[in-house]
C-alpha cells in the first residue's frame, strides 16, 4: 500500500489568529501526526476484505453456472438474466445506500450493506428453483452496490490526488486477485454434490463477519479529508464550506468531462468476458467446468498486476501531464483490452495452457482501468458530490450497460454462439469506446482546473471566516 508519511507544511507565520493549523487538525482527530487521515490503511484492508466476500458471492453464478444450470435445468440465457438483474438492482440500490450514508453516516451503512447483508447469500444457497435463486441473488446484489458507490468516495476523502491511482490500484487489484485466485477452488465445488450451495453459505458467513469488523475498526475519514487545500481544517469547517444540495447533485451533469466518462462507462463491455469466460470455454471449446474455472486464477493475478502497474502509471502520467496523462492512459487501456480479447476468444488453442496465459493478459488490461478512471472522476467532482458521482458512474450507468450486454449476450449465445457474441459485443464495442474517449481531452483539462480553483477558493473562505471570528473575540 502507499506510504502514509505525508508531510504537511504548516501555515505561514502571517496566518491570522484563530485559523486552524495542522496541530489543531490533529487535535480535532482529522489527521494523524504524520499529516495523514487516521487509520486509512486499516479502513482499506477491512473494506477490501468485505469486497472479496461480495465478489465471492457473485462468482458463484458465473464460475459454477454449468453445475447450477444442470441442477436447476437452466439455459445459457439464465446466466445473462442473473447477471443483468444483479446489476439492475444496483441502479436503485447504489444511490439509496449513498443517501442513507449521508443521513446516518458511512460506517453503519457499510457494516449493513457490505457486511450483514451476507445473510441473503446464505438464503440463496437454499434456492430450489430459478425463481427463488433470481430473487435472492437480486437482493444479495443490492448490498454489493454499496461498495461500488461508497468505497471510491472513502478513498477520495482519505488520500491526496497524487496517490489515488496507486491506492485504487492496490485495493481493487488486491481484492480482485484474491477473488480470482479463489475461483479455481470455487470451481472444485463443481465436483461436490450441491457444492454451489456450500459456496453461498461460506461467503455469506464471511460477509457477516466483516460487518462486525467494520463496526469494530473502521474510522470514517470525513468529507474532503484527502484534499490538500482542506485537509488541515476540522470536519465541521470542511462541511460548512461544502454543504450538499440537490442543486449541486444536478450540477454533476453540467461537468462535461464527467458526462463523457459516463458515456465511456456505458460502452465498457469488457466485464462480459469475465462473466461468460468460463461458460465460453465449456460450451465452445469443450473444457469441463473445473478446468475452465482455472483460467480465473491467472485472470486475477493479471488484474492485480494491471491495477498495481496501472495505478503507478496513472499517478506518473498525472505528474508529467496533469491535463492529458490519465486521459491518454484510459483510452489506451480500452484499445489494448479489445486486441487481447480478440486473440483470447476467437481462436481454438491446444489445451488449457494458452488460455491461462491469455486470460492473465486480459486481466492485466482490465486492471489498468480502476487506477485511472476513479481518479479521473475524483479530479473533476467536488468532494461532497463524489458519493453521488460514483453511484451514478457505477451503480447506475455501469449497471445499465452491463445489464444490457449480459441479457443480449445470454440470449444471442443460444442462437449464434458465445464466440460470435464475444467478437461483436466485447472486442467491437471496446474499440468504439477507445475512439469515443478522444472527446475527453479538452473538457477534462478545463474541469480539472475549475475544481482546483474552487477548492482554493473554499480554503480562502474558511481562512477569512476564522480570521473574522478571531478578530471579533
Amino acid at each position: 500500500m502507499t506510504n502514509d508519511n505525508t508531510t504537511t507544511t504548516p501555515p505561514a507565520a502571517s496566518t491570522p489568529p484563530g485559523v486552524p493549523t495542522v496541530t489543531a487538525a490533529i487535535r480535532h482527530g482529522d489527521l494523524d501526526r504524520t499529516g495523514g487521515v487516521p487509520r486509512r490503511k486499516t479502513n482499506l484492508v477491512i473494506l477490501g476484505g468485505s469486497m472479496v466476500a461480495d465478489g465471492g458471492e457473485g462468482s458463484m453464478a458465473t464460475t459454477l453456472f454449468p453445475v447450477i444450470a444442470a441442477a436447476l435445468s437452466l439455459a445459457t440465457s439464465a446466466l445473462g438474466i442473473l447477471s443483468a438483474v444483479g446489476r439492475i438492482v444496483g441502479v436503485f440500490a447504489g444511490p439509496t445506500w449513498v443517501f442513507l450514508a449521508k443521513k446516518f453516516g458511512r460506517k453503519p451503512i457499510l457494516a449493513i450493506a457490505t457486511g450483514f447483508w451476507g445473510v441473503w447469500a446464505v438464503a440463496a444457497g437454499f434456492s430450489q428453483d430459478f425463481a427463488q435463486l433470481l430473487v435472492l441473488y437480486a437482493i444479495m446484489a443490492a448490498g454489493t452496490a454499496a461498495a461500488h458507490a461508497i468505497v471510491p468516495e472513502v478513498i477520495g476523502d482519505s488520500f491526496e490526488d497524487k496517490k489515488r491511482g496507486r491506492v485504487v490500484g492496490w485495493l481493487y487489484g488486491g481484492t480482485a486477485a484474491i477473488g480470482s485466485v479463489m475461483a479455481p477452488l470455487i470451481g472444485q465445488l463443481a465436483n461436490v454434490e450441491d457444492g454451489w450451495r456450500y459456496g453461498f453459505f461460506v461467503f455469506g458467513a464471511i460477509n457477516v463477519l466483516f460487518g462486525v469488523l467494520i463496526l469494530a475498526f473502521y474510522k470514517d475519514p470525513g468529507t474532503g479529508g484527502g484534499e490538500e487545500q482542506l485537509k488541515t481544517f476540522s470536519q465541521a469547517e470542511r462541511d460548512a464550506a461544502s454543504k450538499i444540495t440537490w442543486a449541486k447533485v444536478r450540477s454533476l451533469l453540467r461537468i462535461r468531462s464527467y458526462v463523457i466518462l459516463l458515456g465511456s462507462r456505458l460502452l465498457s463491455s469488457h466485464l462480459l468476458l469475465a462473466a461468460f469466460g468460463v461458460v465460453l470455454l465449456v460450451q465452445e471449446f469443450g473444457f469441463d467446468t473445473a478446468v475452465a474455472a482455472s483460467v480465473m486464477a491467472p485472470f486475477g493475478i493479471g488484474y492485480l498486476l494491471g491495477t498495481i502497474v496501472g495505478g503507478f502509471l496513472s499517478d506518473l502520467l498525472n505528474r508529467l501531464s496533469p491535463d492529458f496523462g490519465r486521459v491518454g492512459m484510459l483510452q489506451g487501456a480500452q484499445l489494448a483490452f479489445a486486441v487481447v480479447a480478440f486473440f483470447t476468444t476467437q481462436f481454438v488453442y491446444g489445451g488449457i495452457l494458452p488460455y491461462l496465459v491469455l486470460f492473465g493478459i486480459v486481466g492485466l488490461t482490465v486492471g489498468l482501468n480502476p487506477g485511472v478512471n476513479r481518479p479521473l472522476v475524483m479530479a473533476v467532482v467536488p468532494p461532497e458530490l463524489r458519493g453521488a458521482a460514483f453511484a451514478i458512474f457505477v451503480s447506475i450507468i455501469e449497471s445499465i450497460g452491463f445489464a444490457i450486454y449480459t441479457l443480449t449476450a445470454g440470449f444471442l449465445a443460444d442462437t449464434v454462439g458465445l464466440q460470435t457474441v464475444m467478437l461483436w459485443l466485447v472486442c467491437g464495442i471496446m474499440v468504439v469506446n477507445a475512439a469515443y474517449l478522444t472527446l475527453l481531452y479538452g473538457p477534462y483539462k478545463r474541469d480539472r482546473r475549475a475544481l482546483e480553483a474552487e477548492l482554493d477558493a473554499r480554503r480562502e473562505r474558511i481562512l477569512e471566516s476564522e480570521a473574522a471570528a478571531a478578530s471579533g473575540d
